[in-house]
């Protein structure tokens, strides 16, 4: 008799211990949950400012932001906003291969930075295969200029700025004896990108490049708003809805041909 109790005393202990085990184990796996899910808030927050995002379809338009300083072989200020050049090109890049996307809205609001790195983007998002258009909010300028250029079709904020200049050295040259032929070399190789991708002509963008009216101590040119537009360097004056407008016209034409 003392046996058979000792076996049900035992057989429940080792039931009650499967049964523990179990619930420790749906604990965890629900405490592993609530982690992921306060994980994936906390990033949210950080990123978008908000504890929860919508889940999103799949998308025809992907939208880039060039802001404040291009960044690129040297690290820029930590106290300023930029962008950095190697964050950008692998970004065309998966563009370029996904082929739920069809077309590439490109925002700019960038004071400009690193001539190469910035014509090199320019140059990677005027030859990826989807519609492009750039809109320029705040200002382009600089380097900004050809990047702003870089699309199928351009607009420009009614107070936007764009400042077009000839290539300034910041000191970061390699020698001496190749200092005013690689800066020649390096102007005409943006002089020609801006021509070939937007409709102004040399005359007209080297007369701007090279005004002392607008620009205190140096020269260039201020162009705000419709200014750029009425001397060929830009499409268009008008906000996101214009330039959301006119990449879904240009998607649809493809689409159709």
């Amino acid at each position: 008799m003392r046996y058979y109790e000792d076996n049900i005393n035992s057989n429940s202990y080792i039931e009650f211990s499967k049964n523990k085990s179990k619930a420790n184990l749906k604990s965890e796996e629900v405490d592993d949950e609530n982690k992921d899910s306060q994980s994936e808030d906390i990033d949210n927050i950080k990123q978008m400012g908000v504890p929860n995002m919508p889940q999103q379809a799949k998308k025809e338009i992907q939208c880039i932001t060039i802001i404040g300083e291009i960044e690129g072989h040297y690290v820029g200020n930590p106290q300023k906003k930029s962008t950095k050049y190697e964050h950008i090109i692998p970004m065309l890049y998966s563009i370029e291969e996904n082929e739920d996307i069809k077309g590439v809205l490109i925002i700019l609001n960038t004071v400009g930075g690193d001539v190469e790195a910035g014509l090199a983007m320019a140059e990677l998002i005027n030859s990826i295969s989807k519609k492009v258009v750039t809109l320029v909010l705040g200002g382009s300028h600089s380097i900004g200029v050809p990047l702003a250029t870089a699309g199928d079709y351009s607009f420009i904020a009614p107070t936007a700025t764009m400042v077009v200049h000839p290539i300034r050295t910041n000191g970061l040259v390699i020698g001496v004896n190749e200092t005013f032929e690689y800066f020649k070399k390096m102007q005409e190789r943006i002089t020609q990108f801006i021509i070939r991708t937007s409709n102004i002509e040399r005359e007209e963008l080297e007369k701007i490049m090279h005004s002392k009216e607008d620009l205190v101590s140096d020269v260039g040119s201020v162009l705000i708003g419709k200014e750029a537009v009425e001397c060929g360097l830009i499409n268009e004056v008008g906000g996101l809805k214009d330039a959301m407008n006119k990449l879904k016209e240009l998607i649809k034409d493809s689409n159709d041909k």
